[in-house]
């Protein structure tokens, strides 16, 4: 094994093999290569890597050659299971499922360490042939890539406490620029002046395509969005200048890839919020809320004229930077399905074999679910839920959608010793859920599996949100997935004949 490749973890494990099969104590090998026991004790876990000259002490001491300590291969089954173990819970699949970390002690089982190693073999091999499956068919949804983009996005949200610091001083530069002074929701004509700012003319039509949220003309700078009787109201139709804002101002390019095409849309998404809802104008909504133990997403949401979902999200954004408290945001549809989460508290995602939350179903104890059966699901539903990961408090609003019958649900929550800075942290709601344990709400009872299985036959419904979040029918990426460009096209030289 070469310096270059030395795996500290073996390194370790054969210099205790070696030592005590020498009998020597870690002081009195320690006294014998003039380094102190616990310096030895760090090599002997993995925990430092050892240099070539302390190599050559270290045999010297144990009467073996070098090659004995710098050998690849683990000194026995048990050491080999606990390297692997341990690489096992670096690998960033296994970091997805957010479960706390196995020490590896004498009292952990053998035969309990040869089934995890085995079945994360399994996941690793199944990760792999479909990332090979998606190589040999690429298109627009392919599997892999977009969960992939989509994982390692949310993976850096969390590092960042879901804080771009970077977006918010650009969304604040805007505003500045605009005369924004606070403290309450950006105006019209603040809007306006900051697509000014950005060298924009707004154009609000009727027959904007149906695949698009805007149309810019970026040769004549136009941004044309629907008028607001289309899009749901004021609030949607500032989101979405916001949005289309959002990608120039961050200048941004057209996307060749999943990993950059997520990255924009957050980050113009990120940017929306900021802009419409200023950072030091939420922060010192936020600090009077906190002070009277009422921090509520609803009343950032008429604070600032925005809708709950972008409430939610800068109320993460901005609560754990300025206050230090952890949360967790989800969105779901009425059968628990997931669409959309992130997290910093600990909460216990479900996940795919290669730790997709997108698709996975919510824990029907969950709050995001029990909202939809309480007497007024249109209310807002506090929770409390006990976990395998710890106590969670929640509220849930079902957001109302005009093109189905139900809408999703928009839960925001925290540990549950943070949950009195918030309103309705005294609910009486109390639920326990013990999943990822199927018993817990997977599958039915036994006596209604026996009294039903063999005369049952049910038909699914069509989900086709879960075969995919776009259209499947483009071969290769496209910068803008989901849209006709046909349509666009058309639109745009209708426009442009019109002027």
């Amino acid at each position: 094994m070469t310096a270059e490749s030395l795996d500290p973890l073996i390194f370790g494990h054969r210099l205790r093999y070696l030592r005590k099969r020498s009998g020597m104590t870690l002081d009195a090998l320690g006294e014998a290569v003039g380094r102190s026991a616990s310096y030895l004790s760090q090599l002997e876990n993995g925990h430092r890597e050892p240099r070539l000259s302390t190599v050559s002490q270290l045999a010297a001491a144990l009467k073996c050659r070098p090659a004995d300590l710098l050998s690849g291969a683990a000194p026995n089954r048990r050491a080999e299971l606990e390297v692997a173990l341990a690489h096992i819970q670096e690998d960033a699949r296994y970091k997805e499922l957010r479960l706390p970390h196995l020490k590896t002690s004498a009292r952990l089982d053998a035969v309990a360490m040869e089934h995890i190693v085995a079945l994360f073999d399994q996941v690793r091999q199944l990760s792999s042939e479909r990332g090979q499956q998606d190589q040999r068919q690429p298109t627009v949804a392919s599997t892999s890539g977009a969960r992939a983009a989509n994982a390692a996005m949310r993976e850096e949200m969390r590092r960042r406490d879901n804080y771009f610091e970077e977006i918010e001083q650009a969304a604040t530069s805007a505003l500045d620029a605009a005369g924004y002074s606070g403290p309450g929701a950006v105006s019209e004509r603040n809007l306006t002046d900051i697509a000014s700012y950005f060298g924009f003319n707004i154009a609000r039509v009727q027959d904007l395509p149906r695949s698009t949220r805007s149309v810019t003309d970026t040769e004549n700078r136009v941004v044309y969005v629907p008028q607001r009787n289309t899009t749901g109201g004021t609030r949607s139709s500032r989101s979405v200048i916001a949005q289309t804002l959002g990608h120039f101002a961050l200048g941004h390019t057209r996307p060749s890839d999943f990993q950059s095409y997520v990255r924009q849309r957050v980050e113009a998404n990120y940017f929306a919020g900021a802009l419409l809802a200023p950072e030091r104008s939420v922060v010192r909504a936020l600090a009077d809320a906190k002070r009277e133990q009422d921090i509520s997403v609803e009343d950032l949401g008429e604070l600032f004229y925005i809708s709950y979902e972008m409430a939610a999200h800068r109320l993460t954004n901005l609560i754990t930077r300025h206050f230090g408290i952890p949360v967790h945001f989800q969105r779901s549809d009425p059968e628990g399905v997931l669409w959309k989460a992130y997290e910093n508290d600990g909460v216990l995602l479900p996940a795919d074999v290669d730790g997709t939350i997108e698709g996975q179903r919510l824990c029907r104890w969950w709050s995001s679910r029990q909202a939809f059966e309480s007497e007024d699901s249109y209310q807002l539903h506090h929770q409390r839920t006990e976990t395998v990961g710890g106590t969670f408090w929640c509220v849930t609003h079902i957001d109302l959608d005009r093109d189905r019958e139900r809408g999703d649900a928009i839960t925001v929550g925290t540990i549950d010793s943070m949950s009195h800075w918030f309103r309705g942290s005294d609910t009486p709601h109390h639920a326990v859920s013990r999943c990822p344990d199927p018993a817990c709400c997977q599958q039915p009872s036994r006596d209604a599996a026996a009294r039903w299985d063999a005369g049952t036959w049910p038909s699914a419904r069509d989900h086709s949100r879960f075969v995919s979040g776009l259209p499947t029918d483009t071969v290769e990426f496209s910068p803008h997935p989901g849209v006709d460009l046909i349509d666009v096209y058309a639109f745009l030289d209708r426009r442009t004949r019109q002027s």
